[in-house]
């Protein structure tokens, strides 16, 4: 066992799943696997706009075949807030008890019946739970019910991970909540389900999934960190051998497939090889974490002033999760390539393996990103989504609420590289 500056260094790692059904056609199943959970009644939870597309009310109704009664709730928003939250756990209460819940949708579904769940099992209000130094950072004490997430957007790796994330309106801060029982209890990923979405969307989600590989496989290892009690183990441990696996193979399946979905979404093989990407990612950073451009993107989504993105809700003004999180990247990778040159190489090798290498190895990984953001469509910078010099402060001290995060860069952070960061991060080219 070695030492980190005089403290006994970690020597040990955790890693954590759902359960996890892949393929065309697997969401016909999710009547049968509910039975396995001894469900007999069910709150699908989902948006508007998946919810036109009729596909929760087919989930839904063919759970009857197993005996089972669902509801379906359509009231989720798109990038929940506090607010629209507590509204759907106050919709589960009255309409419920349930046994079971089922999240259809993007990340913003399945984050929005984590805590749906998180608050019709469990005493206290939302905010108790909300991570430090935003909320309390308070621990369910409870079991949750079983939940069942299905993604119909490639991206958010939401149903694979302990975390849900919101936007508090009062304190304008994106924040979330995270503690092992959030994790679904199954993932439902049929590729089938992505067909429709907006190449904007597909773009921005994308990104998402972009930045959970190539955060979570730069991440600060765990054996640097001081070595923790069991009690003290948390789901983000840092970068491991387990997690090392699945981010590789997510930057290989997206340097194959990213661009052909974006260009085209009846691309079958690609949309496949997208959805497969967005789970690997999950597998891989639900248990590593991911650090600087996620932190970066709580701020820039959660101050937007007048930002209204291709091919989501009319008339909202919002910086898509993924897309606010791509915004800093090629910057954030700037700033951490010395501490693990390595591995920002080989990173940029499996996104862009024909791209020629740079003279500055440092500008390997931010120039592939960056060829990537610009070929699908991704604005040039945060100037793009409304902000300018004078909002960096701002933004600055949004980013360094999420102390969750900043710890597993592999580069300490403070912040003057935060802003450094953001100003860097107006123009990308």
């Amino acid at each position: 066992m070695w030492h980190l500056g005089g403290m006994t260094s970690e020597t040990v790692f955790t890693y954590g799943a759902p359960q996890l059904k892949f393929g065309s056609g697997a969401a016909d199943e999710i009547g049968f696997d509910l039975a396995q959970f001894g469900a007999r009644r069910v709150l699908v939870v989902t948006d508007a706009g998946i919810a036109a597309t009729g596909g929760p009310r087919r989930i839904a109704d063919a759970m009857k075949a197993y005996g089972i009664e669902a509801a379906v709730f359509d009231g989720v928003r798109v990038e929940p807030t506090d607010a629209s939250m507590r509204e759907a756990a106050g919709h589960a209460r009255e309409t419920g008890p349930y046994d079971a819940y089922v999240a259809v949708g993007g990340g913003s579904s399945i984050d929005t019946a984590k805590a749906v769940n998180l608050l019709t099992t469990n005493e206290g209000d939302l905010a108790e739970y909300l991570n430090p130094p935003v909320g309390a950072g308070r621990a369910p004490e409870r079991p949750l019910l079983p939940l069942v997430a299905v993604p119909t957007t490639t991206g958010t790796g939401a149903e694979s991970t302990t975390v849900c994330v919101l936007d508090v309106l009062d304190l304008r801060v994106k924040t979330g909540i995270s503690h092992p029982r959030l994790r679904p209890e199954l993932a439902v990923v049929d590729p089938d389900l992505t067909m429709s979405q907006p190449p904007g969307v597909t773009a921005s989600a994308g990104m998402d999934i972009l930045c959970h590989a190539l955060e979570s496989y730069t991440a600060r290892p765990y054996d640097r960190y001081e070595r923790k009690r069991p009690e003290e183990r948390v789901p983000y441990c840092g970068a491991n051998p387990v997690s090392d696996m699945w981010a590789e193979k997510s930057l290989s399946l997206l340097s194959r497939s990213f661009r052909r979905a974006v260009a085209d979404g009846e691309d079958r093989e690609a949309r496949t090889d997208m959805a497969l990407a967005a789970t690997f990612a999950g597998l891989g950073f639900g248990n590593a974490g991911v650090h600087i451009p996620h932190a970066n993107a709580y701020p820039i989504a959660g101050q937007v002033r007048d930002f209204r993105p291709d091919g989501y809700p009319d008339g909202e003004a919002m910086v898509p999760h993924g897309m606010s999180v791509s915004l800093t990247a090629p910057e954030a990778f700037r700033f951490t390539f010395e501490a693990r040159p390595e591995r920002h190489v080989r990173a940029a090798e499996l996104l862009d393996p024909r791209m020629e290498r740079p003279d500055d190895p440092a500008e390997h990984l931010p120039l592939a990103v960056l060829r990537l953001m610009r070929d699908i469509g991704i604005p040039d910078g945060i100037s793009g989504v409304g902000y300018g010099e004078g909002d960096v402060p701002a933004l600055v001290e949004g980013a360094m609420k999420q102390q969750r995060l900043l710890a597993t860069s592999p580069r300490p952070v403070d912040e003057e590289a935060v802003a450094g960061i953001f100003s860097r991060s107006l123009r990308l080219w």
